[in-house]
């Protein structure tokens, strides 16, 4: 599995990077980004939950 952050839809809120670190940080343009990597097993469920409290729901993952 992989996130993945709709930069246009972003509203810079950092809901994603609170729940999750691992996957989610904020780039040099406030908006969020997702790393390039596989979902680690034990991660999985605040990735998901990233996805899921994301309140324009920004965030897809694969």
């Amino acid at each position: 599995m992989r996130a993945y952050v709709d930069k246009d839809t972003c509203i810079s809120c950092e809901t994603c990077v609170a729940i999750c670190p691992d996957i989610f940080s904020m780039d040099d343009d406030g908006k969020a980004v997702a790393i390039n990597a596989d979902i680690a097993e034990d991660i999985k469920n605040e990735a998901i939950r990233s996805r899921d409290e994301c309140p324009v729901s920004a965030i897809d993952i694969k």
